[in-house]
């Protein structure tokens, strides 16, 4: 598998310490901050990102004596990648748990679900596992969700001037989750294209919540004549994708996003079909470091990360990307609380996240990353 370097970049400074100044969620002994992830349905497989998260905080309260003397708890409930059933989750978060701020929520048409309540309540959204470029271009509008990751469309456009430039008589399928992150990557590739767009030949998209079994849509998409796939899918719906492809006898070049871009889902795709061939050749994005690759086999950073999981992985994998994604998120919010000091108010911890950090030092960036989050504008 083929990787694509992504960097960015945001300005840094560090707060002082000030006055003891508190909001909810907050007492002398404790950070309490939530999130809602998918244990359960079609994107259980994201619940490694809250695991890996977990862990680097369980390593913080217990080798590191919390933030400035405060442990963190970190409540994560279930909200079974359902839209719907997300709100309700965030009024229990807020009300009930009486959390300081949530970080990590994880999803596109989860978090848009909850942003109008949590702004209202003035509840930190803090660095949301989802890169929708709105999290972005609606910032103004929506000051205390802050996005962490490189956006869709981003993504999308590398991947649409690479086969410009490399490919440029492609004739290409996509398959796309039908909701916002699906058409932000849809549209940001279509975009991109410029007047080239006819190179696609074929589209095909699936709901979130449907069956796994992308045979239909693959089906659609071989009899379109495309020699290039480019997926926009969680790992269960890309998983069947490129499974069925391959199944079926077409072998186009694959473009995977890199939300299903785990080595774990890959690799059990290539025991399932007793052959690596539907991941031979295979491009996709990276911007955090992978505990498999070779080039990492003595990295410090991958070292760390491997310690704090063998101590309090809690059935994380070290294999698994989304553990990375979740430990390195969690080093970020970790970071916001350090510089907020004592000034540990909403309206503080918000302004860090959005316009204070320098990631530079996240052991699980890829070198020659900066920082990593982006805010107000991607």
């Amino acid at each position: 598998m083929a990787a694509f370097l992504i960097t960015f970049s945001a300005c840094g400074s560090q707060q002082s310490a000030g006055p003891t100044i508190t909001d909810p969620g907050i007492t002398k002994d404790e950070i309490k901050i939530g999130a809602t992830y998918p244990e359960s349905g079609t994107a259980s497989f994201y619940y490694a990102v809250a695991k890996g998260a977990t862990a680097y905080f369980q390593y913080i309260n217990t080798e590191k004596g919390g933030v400035n003397g405060r442990k963190i708890t970190y409540v994560v409930l279930d909200d079974g990648y359902d839209p719907s059933k997300t709100p309700d989750k965030a009024r229990e978060l807020v009300q009930d748990q009486k959390v300081f701020a949530t970080f990590g929520n994880l999803g596109t048409p989860n978090n848009k679900a909850v942003r109008d309540y949590y702004n209202a309540q003035k509840v930190p959204q803090l660095f949301v596992f989802t890169g929708a470029s709105i999290w972005g271009s609606q910032y103004d509008q929506y000051p205390y969700t802050i996005g962490w990751q490189p956006d869709y469309v981003t993504e999308a456009t590398i991947y649409a001037k690479y086969i410009l430039q490399n490919a440029p008589t492609s004739k290409i399928a996509i398959l796309y989750q039908n909701d916002a992150y699906g058409q932000d990557g849809w549209q940001g590739f279509r975009s991109a294209l410029g007047d080239k767009v006819s190179m696609i030949v074929g589209e095909a998209k699936y709901n979130a919540g449907d069956p796994s079994d992308m045979r239909s849509q693959v089906n659609a998409l071989k009899a379109s004549g495309a020699d290039t796939f480019f997926v926009i899918a969680t790992p269960a719906y890309a998983a069947s994708a490129a499974t069925n492809a391959y199944t079926s006898g077409w072998k186009p070049k694959i473009y995977m996003n890199q939300v299903a871009a785990s080595t774990v889902t890959w690799r059990k795709v290539v025991q399932q079909v007793g052959s690596s061939a539907p991941v031979d050749g295979m491009i996709s994005a990276r911007y955090l470091k992978d505990p498999n690759a070779t080039e990492f086999a003595n990295d410090s950073g991958i070292a760390l990360y491997k310690q704090i999981l063998d101590k309090y992985g809690n059935g994380c994998l070290v294999a698994d990307n989304f553990c990375v994604a979740g430990m390195a998120f969690a080093y970020s919010v970790v970071d916001v609380f350090k510089k907020a000091g004592n000034n540990l108010s909403r309206k503080n911890v918000v302004d860090i996240a959005a316009g204070q950090m320098n990631e530079a030092d996240n052991f699980l960036l890829l070198p020659g990353i900066g920082p990593a989050t982006i805010f107000r504008r991607w």
